[in-house]
């Protein structure tokens, strides 16, 4: 079996045996092939982890933009919005805090729809499209005039997002608002009250219809605006209004203060303190009694509102000096001169150096002063006017020599006082306090004391005074006797008062039967330092209407032809007649005068008066022709002035129409040469500090603008010809010309034979529109505004 065995397991022939190295290298391949397939694992490992490194580069990336675009998203969205040009509309981004950007016919088509009316854009820095202010207005309903109301302010900003900036058209952002309800009407009209009445709680807001942005240069760095609004009482118009300031560095709108003008003047920028800051100034100025708010610019630690607008006032000073106090005092109670000359003296003893606070009040006190010096240099044609004049400006002694000066003056000035609402009783109470002993101060307390409480008053209380000497209680005495004199009474009769204006000329000869006079002609005679006057009448009131010259159909009775002028011509009533004499310094001197007679020659009527002798200017073609007039005759109207530069900001396209108009009438009066007239910005260069007075003239309720020019604001226009020098030194007094609300010329005296100049505007008794006084060739007249005719009459 087991050979059986190995048989079948026979030995292997060497030729089915593999040789040694045939086996090596059979061996070796399978061994080959390994290392290859390694390197292609290695291969294929080396780019699978490159492909991760890359994708997680790409993450990070990806979240490095994502992040980049929130960061964006959340501190500005306008900076993404270009994403909404590549998302469906379901998936557009909100822009955040804004909207998107409009143009600016997109805005005011939006404003449309909703029934707004959009402004005027005004700028809020040179170029105008880069940001502006927009005033949006809506339509009140039931509205007579003036019936767009702001309702809001809005400020845009130009967007600089390259989307919109590559636009044609500029985009804009809407910045910020604000929200604008006028004033209510209480207090506008408590800017009215006396101090005596009791304010009323009326709570409907009056509507604002104006913006202007406040021009030149103004304090901080942002924008200040005036909004405001009109509204009329009586013959006059309120301005009321906001001032509301653009803060650039906030990006908001601030309301920083109401106001109320009830002279119809606009808030104003000026240098009043002189610490090189500008303030704000507000005139309520009502009559002859003054009244400006100044306002200064203050820090404030907001972060939202970084300035303040803070009134100086005449409350106690931190300043202890008891003069100092003293002379608050009497400013508070309107003495504005006396107590400005006391500071003045304070100051000068303190070397000239008052604490900041001190300083201010002392440069508002100034302020008022000179209102109140300019109002008491005046001419007045009312005794009463003149007489409050002096006494709001303390001038005590000068007010009683108009009181002295006649039975009217003492009638007329008695009624003043009478009606007075303790403005002149606390300027007596006032200086009595700082100087108790002054006799014409005594005598204004005990001549209010008499007409308002009775003559016992007064005279108990002249009684009290301790120090008062018997040769001051006499004079006082003798005062407050002409209050119930018979003389006084007298004078006064039912007749109406005499009111006449004319041209008056001294003369040397009379003849006594050439003049009438209800007495005998033996009456016409000359007492001590008295000279003849002889009065061309240019228009009398005789009771019922106003009569100018030529008098036609005026025909006197045959009998007692002497008692009807003087009943007439109101002479029974008041004789006396002033004459008004302008001084080569520009000063007026007055001088009163009798009527003693009355002459009609044809159309011309003449009155006959004896008076003291005037100064002689009949010869000096520079100076107004001497004028005469009657108490009662004329109350002289004078607007504040104003500059053009101001007007412009008021009414920018009027003023640039005007101003056209007022080259081209220089030039056709020869003033200054011909040829193209020069633009705007050159004529505004020019003209812009000429004063310029704004009132109503033709009594429609809108103001005309009279530009009175001197012949030196002429020549400095630009250099004239010599026979322009020669002219100008010819006609060497102030030419005025008057535009209508329309901008046309309807009063010049730049005419052709340079023979009127107007004088001055005044209020007649009885007649609703206001008057021209009108110099003339050989005398005065007086012109009003014919409605029919449209033109001075």
């Amino acid at each position: 079996m087991a050979n059986r065995s190995r048989k079948l397991k026979p030995k292997a022939s060497k030729l089915n045996q593999p040789r040694a190295g045939a086996m090596k290298r059979v061996a070796k391949k399978p061994q080959k092939k390994l290392k290859r397939g390694r390197w292609l694992s290695s291969i294929l490992a080396m780019s699978t982890t490159g492909c991760a490194y890359a994708i997680l580069l790409s993450s990070a990336s990806l979240i490095m933009a994502f992040a980049w675009i929130s960061v964006l998203f959340i501190f500005n969205p306008d900076e993404v919005s270009w994403l909404n040009k590549i998302l469906p509309a379901w998936a557009q981004i909100p822009l955040g805090k804004h909207e998107r950007p409009q143009t600016l016919k997109q805005i005011q088509f939006d404003l449309s729809k909703k029934n707004q009316i959009f402004g005027e854009t005004l700028p809020l820095h040179e170029d105008v499209k880069t940001s502006f202010l927009l005033p949006v207005f809506q339509q009140r309903a039931n509205c007579q005039s003036d019936c767009e109301e702001l309702v809001e302010l809005r400020v845009y900003e130009r967007s600089e997002e390259l989307e919109f900036k590559s636009q044609s058209e500029s985009y804009y952002y809407l910045a910020t608002q604000l929200s604008v309800t006028g004033p209510d009407e209480s207090f506008v009209i408590s800017s009215l009250l006396d101090g005596t009445s009791e304010p009323q709680d009326i709570s409907i807001p009056l509507p604002l219809t104006e913006v202007q942005r406040f021009e030149d240069k103004t304090p901080s760095s942002g924008v200040w605006f005036d909004l405001r609004g009109k509204r009329q009482q009586g013959t006059g118009t309120i301005i009321y209004g906001y001032v509301v300031y653009y803060n650039p560095e906030r990006t908001n709108l601030l309301q920083m203060l109401s106001w109320i003008s009830p002279n119809g003047q606009l808030p104003k920028w000026q240098q009043v303190t002189g610490d090189g800051t500008k303030e704000l100034v507000v005139d309520q100025t009502v009559g002859l009694e003054p009244h400006l708010q100044v306002y200064q610019v203050k820090p404030l630690k907001l972060f939202l509102k970084p300035i303040q607008l803070e009134a100086i006032t005449l409350k106690s000073s931190t300043f202890k000096d008891s003069g100092y106090q003293k002379a608050l005092s009497i400013a508070r109670s309107g003495l504005w001169t006396p107590a400005f000359e006391w500071l003045k003296f304070i100051k000068k003893q303190r070397k000239g150096v008052l604490p900041e606070a001190a300083q201010a009040q002392m440069d508002l006190i100034r302020l008022h002063s000179q209102l109140t010096k300019t109002q008491a240099q005046k001419i007045w044609a009312s005794p009463s006017q003149e007489v409050l004049a002096d006494l709001i400006d303390g001038r005590w002694e000068k007010a009683l020599q108009v009181f002295e000066a006649s039975p009217h003056n003492t009638q007329e000035i008695a009624t003043l006082l009478k009606a007075d609402e303790k403005r002149l009783w606390n300027r007596t109470v006032a200086a009595l306090q700082v100087n108790p002993n002054r006799r014409e101060v005594q005598a204004w307390f005990a001549l209010i004391l008499a007409v308002q409480r009775g003559e016992g008053h007064a005279n108990s209380w002249l009684k009290t005074q301790p120090k008062i000497t018997k040769e001051n209680l006499d004079y006082i005495q003798g005062l407050l006797a002409r209050l119930n004199g018979e003389g006084t009474k007298s004078q006064i009769s039912s007749t109406h008062p005499s009111q006449i204006v004319g041209t008056v000329q001294p003369i040397t000869q009379v003849i006594n039967t050439e003049w009438l006079q209800p007495s005998s002609p033996a009456d016409l005679k000359l007492t001590d330092n008295q000279v003849w006057y002889q009065v061309e009448v240019s228009a009398f009131n005789d009771g019922k209407r106003w009569l100018n010259f030529p008098f036609e159909n005026f025909n006197p009775p045959k009998t007692d032809a002497a008692k009807f002028f003087w009943k007439t011509l109101g002479i029974t009533s008041d004789p006396e007649i002033q004459i008004v004499v302008w001084l080569p310094n520009g000063e007026q001197k007055i001088t009163i005068a009798a009527i003693k007679a009355v002459q009609l020659q044809g159309k011309v009527l003449r009155l006959l008066a004896a008076g003291p002798k005037i100064p002689d200017n009949q010869n000096d073609v520079l100076q107004p022709k001497p004028l005469a007039l009657t108490n009662a005759a004329l109350e002289w109207v004078q607007p504040s002035p104003i500059t053009l530069r101001e007007l412009h900001q008021q009414n920018p396209q009027g003023v640039k129409v005007m101003l056209s108009s007022l080259w081209q009438s220089l030039q056709q009066s020869g003033e200054v040469p011909g040829g193209a007239i020069p633009s705007f910005e050159q004529m505004q260069k020019k003209l812009g500090d000429w004063p310029v007075q704004v009132i109503d003239l033709t009594n429609n309720a809108q103001p005309e603008i009279i530009l009175t020019i001197s012949p030196e604001a002429i020549a400095s226009l630009n250099q004239p010809t010599p026979e322009i020098q020669r002219k100008n030194t010819e006609r060497g007094r102030d030419r005025t010309i008057i535009f209508s609300d329309g901008n046309k010329i309807i009063y010049t005296d730049f005419t052709g034979n340079y023979l009127q100049r107007l004088s001055a505007i005044a209020k007649l008794s009885g007649v609703q529109s206001l008057a021209l006084l009108v110099e003339n060739t050989h005398n005065y007249s007086l012109r009003r505004w014919s409605e029919k005719n449209q033109r001075f009459e």
